[in-house]
This record gives C-alpha cells, structure tokens and sequence, in this order.
C-alpha cells in the first residue's frame, strides 16, 4: 500500500499540484534525466534529487531500479531549458572595495524594466576555502599561517585588548581581521538586462560598500541607530562597557537575511552576531566588555573580530536599513525592532493601518516577533514611511496548540510570565527554560529546569519593568536591547529556528520557515506545536507555517490575536515529510506560487541522504489532490542557497550561493567519496542506494584545484520566457 500524508497544499489554503506521469531516468541525480519527456503537470521539469520523491512520477519498481545508484556533483544544477549566470562573485571589484564573502540576502530594487538595484548582504567568514582562495581572488598573500602558528600555544585564542604591549602580534592580528571585516556586511550592484535578456552587472555610481568596520577610520561612514536603544547608547552612567561613540556604530556584520520595502530601502537582518561580539548585556542594557568575546584564530576558525576593534556587543543584532540608490544617505539600524538573532523581516504597509514588520529570532527555541508602528502608513510607497521604523511597539508570538495565539507586547508594564520547564519534560525532552539572571547585577542568562523555580522568579519580578534599569526610554531601551531574554521571560513561545518570513501577496497571510526542530542544551521548540508528522517530539528537517492575523484585531497597536496552521513539512516522503530538509528562505511570486531553499548543515551526516542543498517549488494551483514539490535547483557541494528573489517580471529567479567547500575546501580531480543510504520507494519497500559524492568544491571556475567562491547567479529560461511559462 502506498505510503500516504496530509496535503501540504490544502493547509495552504490552496489547490493541489497534478499527478506527475510515470517515467524511465538515469542515475545520476543530477544529469542522467535528459532523456525524459517532461512532465505535463509542471512548469518546468524538476531537477532530480538523490532520493525518491512524489514529484520524480516513477513506480515503486522504477525508484528501486533508478535509486539504487547514484552520483552528486559539484554544480548547480537548473531545470532542462533554463541557464543560470555568475553575476557577481566574492573579490570582484567594487567602488569601495570587493564583493564580499559568504552572500546572502538579495534585495531587488527595479529601476525601470530594463535596470535595478541588488542589495547583498556578506553574512560570515568559511575560514577553509577563504584562506585557500584569498591570494588568488584579492590578489594579495594574507598571513594566516603566520598568525595560526603564532597563536598556536594559546589554542588560538586571545583578549586583543590586552595586547597594547606587544604591537607585533596586534599588527599581525589586524591584517587578518582587518581583511576579514572588509568581506563582511552590505553591498549594492546594478545590474541592467542584455538583449537576450539576461541580467549582468554594470558600472554605476551608486554601487557601494558598507562593511564590518565602516566608520573606523572615517567618522561620517558611521552607522546610526534610531529608537529607544539610542539612549541607551548615548547614557552618561551606565553598568557595563562603553564605546564612547555615543549613538553612532562602527559597520554591519552577521548579515544574513533581510527583506524589500514598498518604498525602495533594503532591511538587512544582523543574526550571528554573537560569533563576532559578546552577546550578553546588563540591566541597563549596556553591553560587556569586549574582553568577553575574544578573538579567535585556528586552522580552520576565526572569529572575535569585535575585540580586536573594542567594538560594544549591544550596537549589534539589530535591523538595518540601507537605501541602495542614495548612496550618501547614513546607513541606520532601527532599534525599535529589538536585538536579537535576527533571520528574516517582512512588511506589511496597508494605507491608515499601522506598518507590521514580522521577524524571528534564528536559534533553538528563538522567538517570532511583531513591530506595529505608533503612526500608521500613509502611502505605503512613500519613503518617509522609513519614520514609522523608529517608533512603535515591539511584540512576541504566543502559540496555543488549538491553532491559535496572541502577540504580546515586549514593554515596561508587560507580565512576566515565562514557558515552563514542565512542557519539555512532558515530551521527554531535556531543556532549559532560559531568562535574564536574578542577579540583576550581572549581565546575561540563566538556565531553570524546575516549574517552581521559574515561579518563584516570577513572583520577585512581576513585569519586565521590575527586571530592568531605568525610566522612560531608557528603560524601554534596555528592554529592546535584550528582546530575546525579555520575549522569554514575557512568555513567547520557544520555537524551531524562524530563519524566513514573506507575506502572501494574495491572502496577505505570513509564511515563517522554521528551519529545524532540533532542540539544544540551551532551549529548544515547543513540542506540542512543533511536531513531526506522526506526533514526534523532535523533527529536525523544518515545516513551513501559514500565520494569519486575526482581521478585527490585526491594527491593534497593542497585542492581537492570530491563527496559525503548519503549511509545509521537510522530511523524507516515507516518512511523512515533502522530500527536501531544513527550509530557510522562502519567495512568493505573484501568482502566490511557494518557493523555498534549503539550509542543510554539511556537517551533519543525519541529513547527508538529502544531498546538496536545493530550491523547491510548491505550487498554488493544480487538479489533483495529492501533495506535491518539485525541485527546481542544487547546488554545488557543501553550499548553502540562500537569498532567492524574483524580478519584477518574474523571468528571473536570483540565487546566492554561499559557502561552497565550506567543509573541505577547495576540490580535486579525484576527491570523491562513497555513501550508503538505505531509503524506502513510494510503496514502503528498502532501497539500498550507493551513492559517489564529490568532496569539495571548485564552483564557478569548475576546474579541479581551483579555490571555491560564493556568488549570485540569475535563473532564467534560455528562450527569455517567464520563469514558469507554460
């Protein structure tokens, strides 16, 4: 008997995609198909995956026979008809410097149909293939094997504020970190369409730069911050460390994910701070010392860039705003939207309605979270509605199992009222529940695993008010500052890392990819609303959730209900799941068509039967009733895809890939590896799959030896139709 699930399109509110033909293929996963006719109930033909799916449209005895052997490669692999073209890749020349390390985020900004703007975020350092590829993509040797060897006895770690005594070693350091920082943060391109109609990079003056340490040297480069936090920043007296910058910020970092506005800025998400500058804060909202964080060098590590510069740990994790064609416009990290690991925003600006900015916190057991603006919008086009991003009120989502659940608002007079310890350990499950420590003189978190403790700790401090430092802004201020351990102790639900959230453009409803249900020795999701597909109290493969504000609440400045539905699963087909693993960004186009891309780690061998990393289109309409994705793209080994974003026209899909041969570097002719991996046909029955697994990566040169380097690319079809035509 077939193997059967819920359908994935039926808790989106949507139809179903048709039932895919039975039909021979090859067995290579990623080229042998091209004797296939294609699929009449796609728009495109999928991408073969190295597991059985419901989109290949093979029988029970075809997937034994085409999954028993295959190979995965070191390339992105695009559906038959379509191409995909480097735009951009790491050292390319900028204006100001090159295009940095590791891209991510994608902000598309028209500019007419025929021009636009990209916004790219530069989320973190691989320290294996950007040391093997620096000489060769800078053009510059970079001392790495100096500096390892150097800190080598002290397991390469060191407090660069304690070095004003050995100038040497500082001078190494900062050639390295130096280098580091300036492959970090944001970048603007322009891009124009040829007469073929693919989109290629152009000279233009407002290309530009703001990277990790922008406004170092030159103090107008400086970032600025805007909300309550900002007085924080500029307090006289304060518990903890101060920069003396006031409220002004030296660079972005951690960029990862970000999001468009209706008037033409680019937000981009700080989430990984944390591997960079020193996390926690005191009452006061005043960051630790640097010290706290040192740096870090090893042979294939680095981070603790913050300490070499002294830079203040609380001016980090927050949204930030960047107009990409006003290039002398200050770059600003809007405090009002908290600080937090932040993953992912989306905006809901709806003339004489408050502006909704939706973001989540990108770690286990983080929180989703909801800005209302104090003014509502106006013109939802026009760019003072950059105003509104400075004043408003900052809440947490709560989940109920029965569907249902309330955002609740992170001020001075909100309860505390945490998650209880109680709600793992009925899962069978050991966490933690985390909150700010009860001594309020020091900074940071404490860990509860008894339900009377965190009682009693609610008891001595009744609201977030009596767990913070100050009045007024101030207070709020600190409170932002430390919005994650404030969610917690205000009783937002922990969940499984919100890495995306995009807004339907036809229900208006907000889809969140919860990447994985993996719980950690820090906290983890609530089981009783992050379940697997048959009630399991860990899925670590990720679900795509449907949330939809309540309407006779939603513009409420304060608090409101909403309705929430798991919409899509990650796991494999036998199990219940939609064959792909750990969703992370996600796309709508305008016909309210589903795209996803996948975050497997590559070092997690639990995953490894899922392949490379891929895209996944689930689509809105069709005339069956059974559940169905189909791949539209992998990647090269060892990457991740990341910041999908369509044109206005929707004839181009832009993908990031990022981090190739993050695990082993740079690939060989010969670097090759054999799996085995017992996987189950549609009908329930074994496959015993050998499968040869490059190692490594060479992408774009694809010639062995050559070092790996994260890109943009474009998909489009070779005959210049839309991308799903037909």
């Amino acid at each position: 008997m077939a193997l059967r699930r819920r359908s994935v399109l039926a808790l989106l509110g949507l139809g179903a995609a048709g039932v895919v033909g039975a039909r021979p293929r090859g067995q290579t996963a990623a080229a042998a198909d091209s004797a296939l006719p294609a699929p009449q109930a796609w728009p495109f033909k999928p991408v073969p995956t190295p597991l059985p799916v419901d989109s290949d449209g093979l029988t029970a005895a075809q997937q034994q026979q085409v999954y028993r052997r295959i190979a995965v490669e070191d390339r992105l692999v695009v559906p038959e008809g379509y191409r995909a073209d480097l735009i951009a890749a790491w050292g390319d020349p900028m204006p100001q410097g090159r295009f940095g390390f590791n891209n991510d985020y994608l902000g598309f900004v028209s500019r007419g149909p025929e021009e636009a703007l990209l916004t790219v975020n530069f989320e973190y350092i691989s320290a294996l293939p950007w040391t093997e590829g620096f000489r060769e993509v800078v053009g510059r040797p970079l001392p790495w094997t100096q500096l390892v060897s150097a800190l080598a006895s002290r397991d390469g770690v060191i407090d660069c504020t304690a070095l004003q005594g050995n100038q040497r070693l500082l001078a190494l350091i900062r050639s390295v970190s130096d280098e580091a920082m300036a492959d970090l943060g944001l970048g603007v391109i322009a891009i124009s369409r040829k007469g073929d109609g693919q989109w290629v990079r152009r000279s233009d003056p407002v290309e530009r730069r703001v990277d990790g340490l922008a406004g170092l040297v030159d103090p107008s480069q400086r970032l600025q911050s805007t909300g309550p936090a900002a007085a924080v920043f500029r307090r006289a007296e304060r518990m903890g460390y101060d920069d003396g910058l006031g409220d002004q910020v030296i660079g972005t970092f951690a960029n990862c994910a970000g999001g468009t506005t209706p008037w033409g800025t680019v937000l981009s998400a700080e989430e990984n701070f944390q591997s960079q500058v020193p996390e926690p804060v005191y009452a006061d909202g005043s960051a630790v010392s640097p010290s706290e964080r040192p740096f870090v060098c090893r042979q294939t590590r680095l981070g603790g860039l913050g300490n070499v510069y002294g830079l203040a740990g609380n001016k980090y994790g927050w949204m930030v705003e960047i107009d990409p064609a006003a290039p002398d416009t200050p770059v600003r990290k809007h405090t009002a939207l908290g600080r937090f690991r932040h993953e992912a925003v989306a905006l809901r600006a709806e003339a004489g309605a408050p502006l909704r900015v939706y973001s989540g916190c990108d770690r286990r057991g983080g929180h989703l979270y909801r800005f209302v603006s104090a003014d509502p919008v106006a013109t939802p086009r026009d760019p003072v509605n950059s105003r509104l991003l400075e004043n408003g009120e900052l809440q947490v989502a709560r989940f109920h199992a029965d569907g249902t659940g309330e955002w609740l608002p992170l001020r001075a007079d909100a309860p505390v009222q945490p998650f209880l310890p109680s709600r793992f350990t009925q899962a069978g499950l050991s966490c933690p529940v985390e909150l700010p420590h009860s001594d309020r003189r020091r900074a940071g978190a404490e860990f509860f695993r008894e339900d009377a403790a965190v009682q009693a700790y609610a008891k001595r401090f009744p609201t977030l008010g009596s767990l913070y430092a100050g009045e007024g802004e101030l207070l709020q201020g600190a409170i932002l500052v430390d919005a994650h351990l404030a969610a917690r102790a205000a009783g937002g639900t922990p969940t499984a890392r919100p890495e995306d959230t995009e807004i339907d453009p036809l229900t208006g409803d907000l889809l969140v990819a919860f990447t994985s249900g993996y719980p950690s020795t820090t906290g983890g999701p609530d089981p009783a609303i992050f379940r697997g597909p048959n009630g399991e109290a860990i899925w670590g493969h990720g679900w795509v959730m449907r949330l939809s504000d309540d309407p006779a609440r939603s513009g409420e400045a304060s608090g409101g209900a909403f309705r929430w539905r798991m919409a899509a699963t990650g796991g494999e087909p036998w199990a219940g799941g939609l064959g792909f693993t750990n969703p992370d960004n996600l796309a709508l186009d305008g016909q309210g068509n589903l795209w996803i891309v996948t975050d497997r780690s590559a070092k997690s061998s639990a995953s490894d039967q899922f392949g490379n990393n891929s895209c996944w289109f689930v689509p809105r309409s069709g005339d069956s009733e059974a559940e169905q994705a189909a791949c539209f793209a992998t990647g090269p080994m060892e990457c991740e895809l990341c910041g999908l974003s369509l044109d206005d026209q929707e004839r181009a899909l832009f993908l990031a890939i990022q981090h190739p041969g993050e695990v082993h570097g740079a690939r060989g002719p010969r670097d090759q590896e054999m799996q085995v991996h017992t996987l189950r046909d549609r009908d329930g029955g074994v496959i015993e799959q050998l499968r040869t697994v490059a190692v490594g990566s060479n992408w774009p040169a694809q010639a062995p030896g050559r070092p790996p380097r994260p890109g943009v690319v474009a998909v489009q079809r070779r005959n210049g139709q839309p991308l799903l035509e037909g």
